[in-house]
């Protein structure tokens, strides 16, 4: 496979390498020790999580508190997304700025994305299924969201009318989120990367 870090510090895209033949095909969707060597570390696995959505729908942009925060592996099974990965980390010399990666079941991308980065996607087909591997479970308490719309990010969506959850709909602002002290800080998300870079496990049980 071939990983290549993007324009946002954190965030990387993986293009597996296919073998088919006649009868279908067959390929290594995530590799541990590959995946750490780009990184820096291993992707603690804790939670596996699937995302069916319907042809217009986009969900996001959601981000967790930082320690611990939550690191995904993104890739779509079936259909198509395009996968969007904001920097909210305050502090951050690329803050505020997005990066969008096609993800379909025909090049069989991956993303991933570091803890303090914030996530979402626009599916452009119907039955859209996202596979996400995740380094922390699931804390509604430490879970945040930033509005997808919010004209300062100018995300451009490709589609017309996004379909939002309530959640989503009444998410806080960029401006918003970071006046009520919601946002990652750059400095500690660096610092808890580095101690994942040192072996140390920084996992602290989420109350």
């Amino acid at each position: 496979m071939k990983i290549r870090e993007l324009e946002i510090q954190g965030a990387w895209e993986i293009t597996p390498q296919q073998h088919g033949d006649p009868r279908g095909l067959f390929m290594e969707w995530y590799r541990f020790d590959q995946l750490a060597q780009a990184v820096g570390h291993p992707l603690r696995l804790a939670q596996g999580n699937l995302s069916v959505s319907q042809r217009g729908v986009v969900r996001g942009i959601h981000f967790a508190d930082v320690p611990p925060g939550q690191a995904k592996y993104v890739t779509c099974v079936r259909g198509a997304v395009v996968d969007v990965i904001v920097d909210l980390r305050v502090g951050s010399p690329t803050f505020g700025n997005w990066t969008a990666v096609g993800l379909d079941d025909v090049d069989r991308r991956a993303v991933y994305l570091s803890e303090g980065l914030g996530h979402g996607f626009c599916a452009m087909t119907d039955d859209a299924t996202l596979s996400y591997l995740c380094s922390t479970t699931y804390n509604p308490h430490r879970e945040h969201a930033v509005h997808p719309l919010d004209p300062d990010l100018a995300i451009e969506w490709p589609v017309g009318s996004p379909q939002l959850s309530a959640r989503d709909d009444v998410a806080p602002t960029l401006a918003e989120a970071r006046a009520e002290g919601l946002l990652p800080d750059y400095q500690r998300c660096r610092d808890f990367g580095a101690r994942l870079d040192a072996g140390e496990s920084p996992y602290a049980p989420q109350e």
